[in-house]
């Protein structure tokens, strides 16, 4: 800081300013000035890049006349110890002839310091750091500290024992002061067989090769050189470098380790459509420099030909994925967008490009087959398990006609924006609560579920609707937060343990906002002293008390032993049935009643049989063939019908019981007979009757008729007997 003052501040105001190189002119504002401070330094100074400025001061009163005339400033930047030297080369290559007498030159070495060399700070001096090998000889050679020049101070340099050695040189500014320099190294390398021999190009070869489109990591074609270097040295190793011909970088060349040939191999896809062919101008060096001295011969330059061959590309989607943005609920039949490829074989014939779709999961898109448009299918819904975080996402193929045919895919990504399409619902659906409780257990918290997001779904708005009016007057409900509620019963209300249904009405946020009823069915029972629901409180919420579950044990006894009543009685019924003979008695004759003779028959197994015997025979030839103890009586008698046998005027009095044996030992003989569950026909009445009218039947009055032969019939004809006979019941 440097203060600047005129003899005249006292009488006047004087404003001061500096220009120059520094101040007003490049580099800018690097000084100022102020009137109390005065003039000081805005930005570092480096004497690297300037050494010294030349300002000039001036002093003006406040209407810009001058008071003072200017006066020249000389700022000279003092030198800071800043910059390490630095070697013009990494590594230097030298070499000495085996079997040197110690004093030879072998190199020379150099550091710049950008300090000022006129002080300690840019004075720089050389050492030798180390040596490798270190034997047979540890120091071999020395390094003059000012020049840098590095000489042998041993003999026996022999190359076929130690064919090379590597020399680590250390530079120090400040004279050489390790304790305040700064320093840097280089490696120095000797080599006693120097790299007198540059590689040749085998002309002989042809080196051209061929590589499909869009194919990489080939190799295409093979260089072969000559070097008459020691093998496998860096004087023979060979390195090969792409000139011209390539300027976008699609082949490398690299060196085979064990034959030295190059290798072009293919890194970057080359296009048919942009180039059919490539030139390479390939230029072939050693790995080490050549000696000096030595001339690079025109042997060391190579030209490759590269052929393309042209393939079938498939088309591409330019924007993959494509992205849009879509509210759900769009109808079916609505246009997204138009989703089309390009096809990159433009040089061939002109190629059709056909649509399809790849996968759709919730089957809601369509593709167009010739232009890829993209239409809806049905509507769109962002609460679909196909939809992830508001995505919906379908993948599409693009086909084009080439030989051989191929295809790209691309990936269209529909960003759902949501709308307020779904009403909010309670949870839970049950709850308990206690009828009475010192512990005042006698509300349930409910919340609500919304399917949509952010702003449609919460927070949320409860109520109780105002019918029917019982549900407002037993029940309350008050707003915890945003999200959940506090159903309850009403203080000093008292309900009867049951299950009621309470209604309430839920509200969304969305605009404009979806409310929906739901019912919570809220069982109300006694509790014990934890709060919980006892084992007959549950019952009786459920509806039922103590007596009415002991009214429907009773009733479940009573309709069991009914039930067993009945089976006892209907197997009493079968076994009297079973044991009952022919004809009932006169006790039981009950005319006007349906009676149960059988049941119904033997099933699908007695249907085939010959629905002949349920019709009038044509025939008579098979019943007169039968032998007359097996005839059926059912049948038509083989008689003339007038030939029918007078009955004697006393009938036998086991004519009936003789006549239903034999009809019944007839029906079970008989083979040709239908099944029991049939039609039967007992006798064939003909087509006349040798009995009179039946209106010509009276009773008689002179009493000249004797009924008493009935009563040799059995009991069963014994009131008949009476009735007629006039004897008196027994």
């Amino acid at each position: 800081m440097m203060q600047i003052r005129s003899d005249q501040d006292q009488d006047i105001s004087i404003r001061y300013s500096i220009t120059g190189m520094g101040a007003d002119q490049p580099p800018n504002e690097v000084f100022n000035i102020d009137p109390v401070l005065g003039m000081f330094v805005t930005k570092p100074l480096d004497r690297e890049h300037r050494s010294s400025y030349h300002l000039r001061a001036h002093a003006v009163d406040m209407n810009g006349n001058q008071v003072e005339n200017p006066i020249d400033l000389y700022i000279f930047v003092i030198d800071m110890n800043d910059n390490r030297p630095e070697f013009k080369n990494q590594i230097y290559n030298g070499s000495v002839d085996e079997g040197s007498k110690p004093g030879t030159y072998v190199m020379h070495v150099s550091a710049f310091d950008a300090d000022d060399n006129t002080t300690a700070n840019g004075m720089v001096r050389y050492r030798i750091l180390s040596q490798m090998p270190h034997s047979p000889i540890p120091n071999m050679f020395t390094i003059n500290s000012e020049t840098g020049d590095i000489v042998t101070v041993a003999s026996g340099l022999d190359r076929e024992n130690v064919p090379q050695y590597t020399i680590i040189v250390q530079a120090t500014d400040m004279e050489g002061n390790l304790n305040f320099g700064l320093s840097n190294t280089a490696t120095a390398i000797t080599i006693t067989d120097i790299n007198d021999n540059p590689p040749h190009v085998d002309l002989q070869d042809d080196f051209s090769g061929e590589v499909p489109e869009n194919k990489v990591d080939v190799v295409v074609a093979n260089l072969t050189v000559i070097d008459a270097d020691q093998p496998h040295s860096p004087n023979w190793n060979a390195n090969y470098r792409i000139i011209s011909g390539d300027p976008t970088g699609h082949f490398t060349i690299r060196t085979d380790p064990v034959t030295n040939d190059g290798m072009v191999t293919v890194v970057k896809p080359v296009d048919f459509e942009r180039n059919h062919a490539f030139m390479l101008t390939v230029v072939v060096s050693n790995q080490a420099p050549l000696a000096s001295g030595i001339q690079s011969s025109l042997q060391s330059t190579a030209g490759v030909t590269i052929s393309v061959q042209d393939v079938n590309e498939p088309p591409y989607f330019p924007t993959n994925p494509k992205h849009i943005r879509f509210e759900e609920g769009v109808p079916a039949g609505t246009s997204l967008t138009t989703f089309s490829a390009s096809d990159p074989d433009r040089l061939q014939m002109q190629q059709t490009i056909r649509y399809s779709k790849l996968n759709d999961p919730a089957d809601w898109l369509s593709i167009n087959r010739s232009n890829g448009q993209i239409i809806t299918t049905a509507m769109l819904d962002r609460e679909s398990i196909y939809v992830k975080n508001n995505i919906y996402e379908a993948t599409f193929l693009a086909t084009d006609n080439g030989s051989p045919v191929a295809s790209g895919t691309g990936t269209l990504q529909i960003y759902l924006i949501d709308i307020n399409d779904n009403s909010p619902a309670l949870i839970p659906k049950e709850s308990q609560i206690c009828e009475r409780t010192s512990r005042n257990v006698n509300s349930v918290n409910i919340t609500a579920a919304d399917e949509d997001t952010d702003p449609n779904a919460g927070p949320f708005v409860f109520e109780l609707p105002n019918f029917p009016t019982s549900i407002r007057r037993n029940w309350t409900i008050s707003r915890i937060s945003g999200d959940y509620a506090r159903l309850g019963l009403r203080y000093q209300v008292y309900l009867e343990p049951g299950v009621y249904e309470v209604p309430v009405i839920v509200s969304d946020s969305g605009n404009p906002p979806l409310s929906n009823r739901s019912v919570i069915k809220v069982k109300v029972c006694p509790c014990d002293e934890h709060g919980d629901c006892t084992t007959l409180g549950a019952v009786a919420a459920a509806g039922l008390g103590t007596g009415a579950i002991i009214s429907i044990l009773i009733c479940i006894i009573i309709l069991l032993s009914m039930v067993l009543l009945f089976v006892m009685w209907i197997k009493r019924r079968e076994k009297e049935r079973q044991n009952k003979q022919l004809l009932i008695d006169p006790e039981d004759d009950v005319r006007d009643n349906i009676l149960k003779y059988d049941e119904e028959g033997g099933g699908e197994e007695d249907q085939d049989y010959d629905l002949s015997q349920l019709q009038q025979p044509d025939s008579l030839e098979h019943i007169i063939s039968k032998p007359p103890g097996v005839r059926r009586v059912d049948e038509r008698p083989i008689i003339p019908e007038s030939q029918y046998p007078i009955r004697p005027v006393v009938p036998h009095p086991g004519d009936i019981g003789d006549f239903i044996h034999e009809g019944l030992r007839a029906a079970d003989n008989d083979p040709t007979a239908p099944p029991y569950d049939s039609l039967l026909v007992f006798d064939y009445e003909g087509s006349g009757s040798t009995a009179g009218s039946v209106s010509s039947l009276n009773s008689s009055s002179t009493g000249d008729q004797d009924y008493d032969y009935l009563n040799d019939w059995g009991p069963r004809f014994k009131k008949l007997a009476d009735m007629y006979g006039g004897g008196v019941e027994d």
